[in-house]
């Protein structure tokens, strides 16, 4: 079992996590206020860590 995969798995499965937070408050309509800064964060911090983790995953190579 390869540490970098399951890093890049679980990096990969946080982003998005946090990429359907973001719109999910990003469509909560009955707030009144939306919070700019949060849906902003949420979205940087899971495209990150998606990107992130899709990169380490597929750079890895199986020696069999």
């Amino acid at each position: 079992m390869n540490i970098k995969r399951v890093f890049g798995t679980l990096l990969t499965l946080l982003g998005i996590v946090a990429l359907i937070y973001a719109g999910i408050v990003f469509m909560n309509k009955s707030v009144g206020k939306t919070d700019i800064k949060t849906i902003i964060l949420c979205a940087v911090l899971g495209s990150l860590f998606f990107f992130s983790g899709i990169r380490l995953v597929s750079g890895i190579r199986d020696d069999v």
